[in-house]
């Protein structure tokens, strides 16, 4: 199957259904949030450890495979780095930066922000995530060039992550007063970004084993850094009980089932 397609379809329809989910549901979706990343961080985890890496020792070496998870973990902090400054959020530290845009249109006691400031949250989480999707996408362009089996593994694993991502934008813009029907719109795009990286993982696949390796790599630590860092904090924090760490281990299970497909 077409790579571009993989991409739209793990980008922005997984992203469209998130917004859609928030649509029916209604904005105060934390829970469900919770379950979907849980779900979506166990799965990458899976998806990264028993394929990505794997993959980046069979074409290079160990050495290569450590230097591209540094790398890509670096990518994301370099990205956060830049939601940082754009958002002008002086307060906010790099690490819990897009933790703190998933829950902030809700106060301590579950009541929402003014309208002004849930159409700000939004936002915010557009351009965070908008280049967030940028790294898996480079994972699913590598992937699908080399083996069509993995890069479909890898559209449904980054669709079901984007899941959470698109709820957690549109929530915020709809409680703000945004139509529904510009609010998805919005939210699909971002998930566009996906088909950019995936573009950019065709093309440095295509170099040689080695930049194909180094891709595999990166695209590895970038999920890792997102899942550790930002993914399961955020939904240990929304839903306190012990709902996440069994559905990170039911998407741990789900991933290797995946990978044996």
């Amino acid at each position: 199957m077409n790579i571009i397609l993989l991409s739209f379809l793990a980008g922005v329809i997984g992203m469209g259904l998130g917004g859609v989910i928030t649509a029916i549901f209604g904005s105060r979706t934390e829970k469900m949030i919770s379950i979907f990343l849980s779900l979506a961080g166990g799965v990458m985890v899976s998806i990264v450890l028993l394929e990505l890496v794997p993959e980046a020792v069979e074409y290079s070496n160990v050495g290569v495979a450590v230097i591209g998870l540094a790398l890509g973990a670096l990518m994301v902090l370099i990205l956060n780095g830049i939601v940082d400054k754009v958002t002008n959020s002086k307060d906010a530290k790099t690490e819990t930066k897009l933790h703190d845009t998933y829950t902030e249109f809700f106060h301590a006691d579950g009541m929402v922000r003014s309208k002004k400031g849930l159409i700000r949250s939004g936002m915010i989480m557009v351009f965070a995530i908008a280049l967030h999707n940028i790294p898996e996408g480079l994972a699913l362009g590598a992937a699908g060039y080399h083996d069509a089996a993995l890069g479909l593994t890898l559209t449904i694993m980054i669709a079901l992550h984007n899941i959470p991502e698109g709820m957690a934008i549109s929530a915020p813009l709809v409680s703000g007063g945004l139509s529904k029907i510009k609010t998805l719109a919005i939210v699909m795009l971002t998930g566009a970004t996906t088909v950019l990286g995936a573009v950019a993982g065709v093309f440095i696949g295509g170099i040689s084993d080695f930049a194909l390796a180094l891709s595999f790599a990166m695209a590895g630590g970038a999920m890792l850094y997102v899942v550790f860092g930002e993914i399961l904090p955020q939904s240990i924090v929304t839903n306190k009980d012990r709902v996440p760490t069994i559905f990170a281990l039911v998407g741990i299970i789900l991933g290797l089932l995946f990978t044996q497909i």
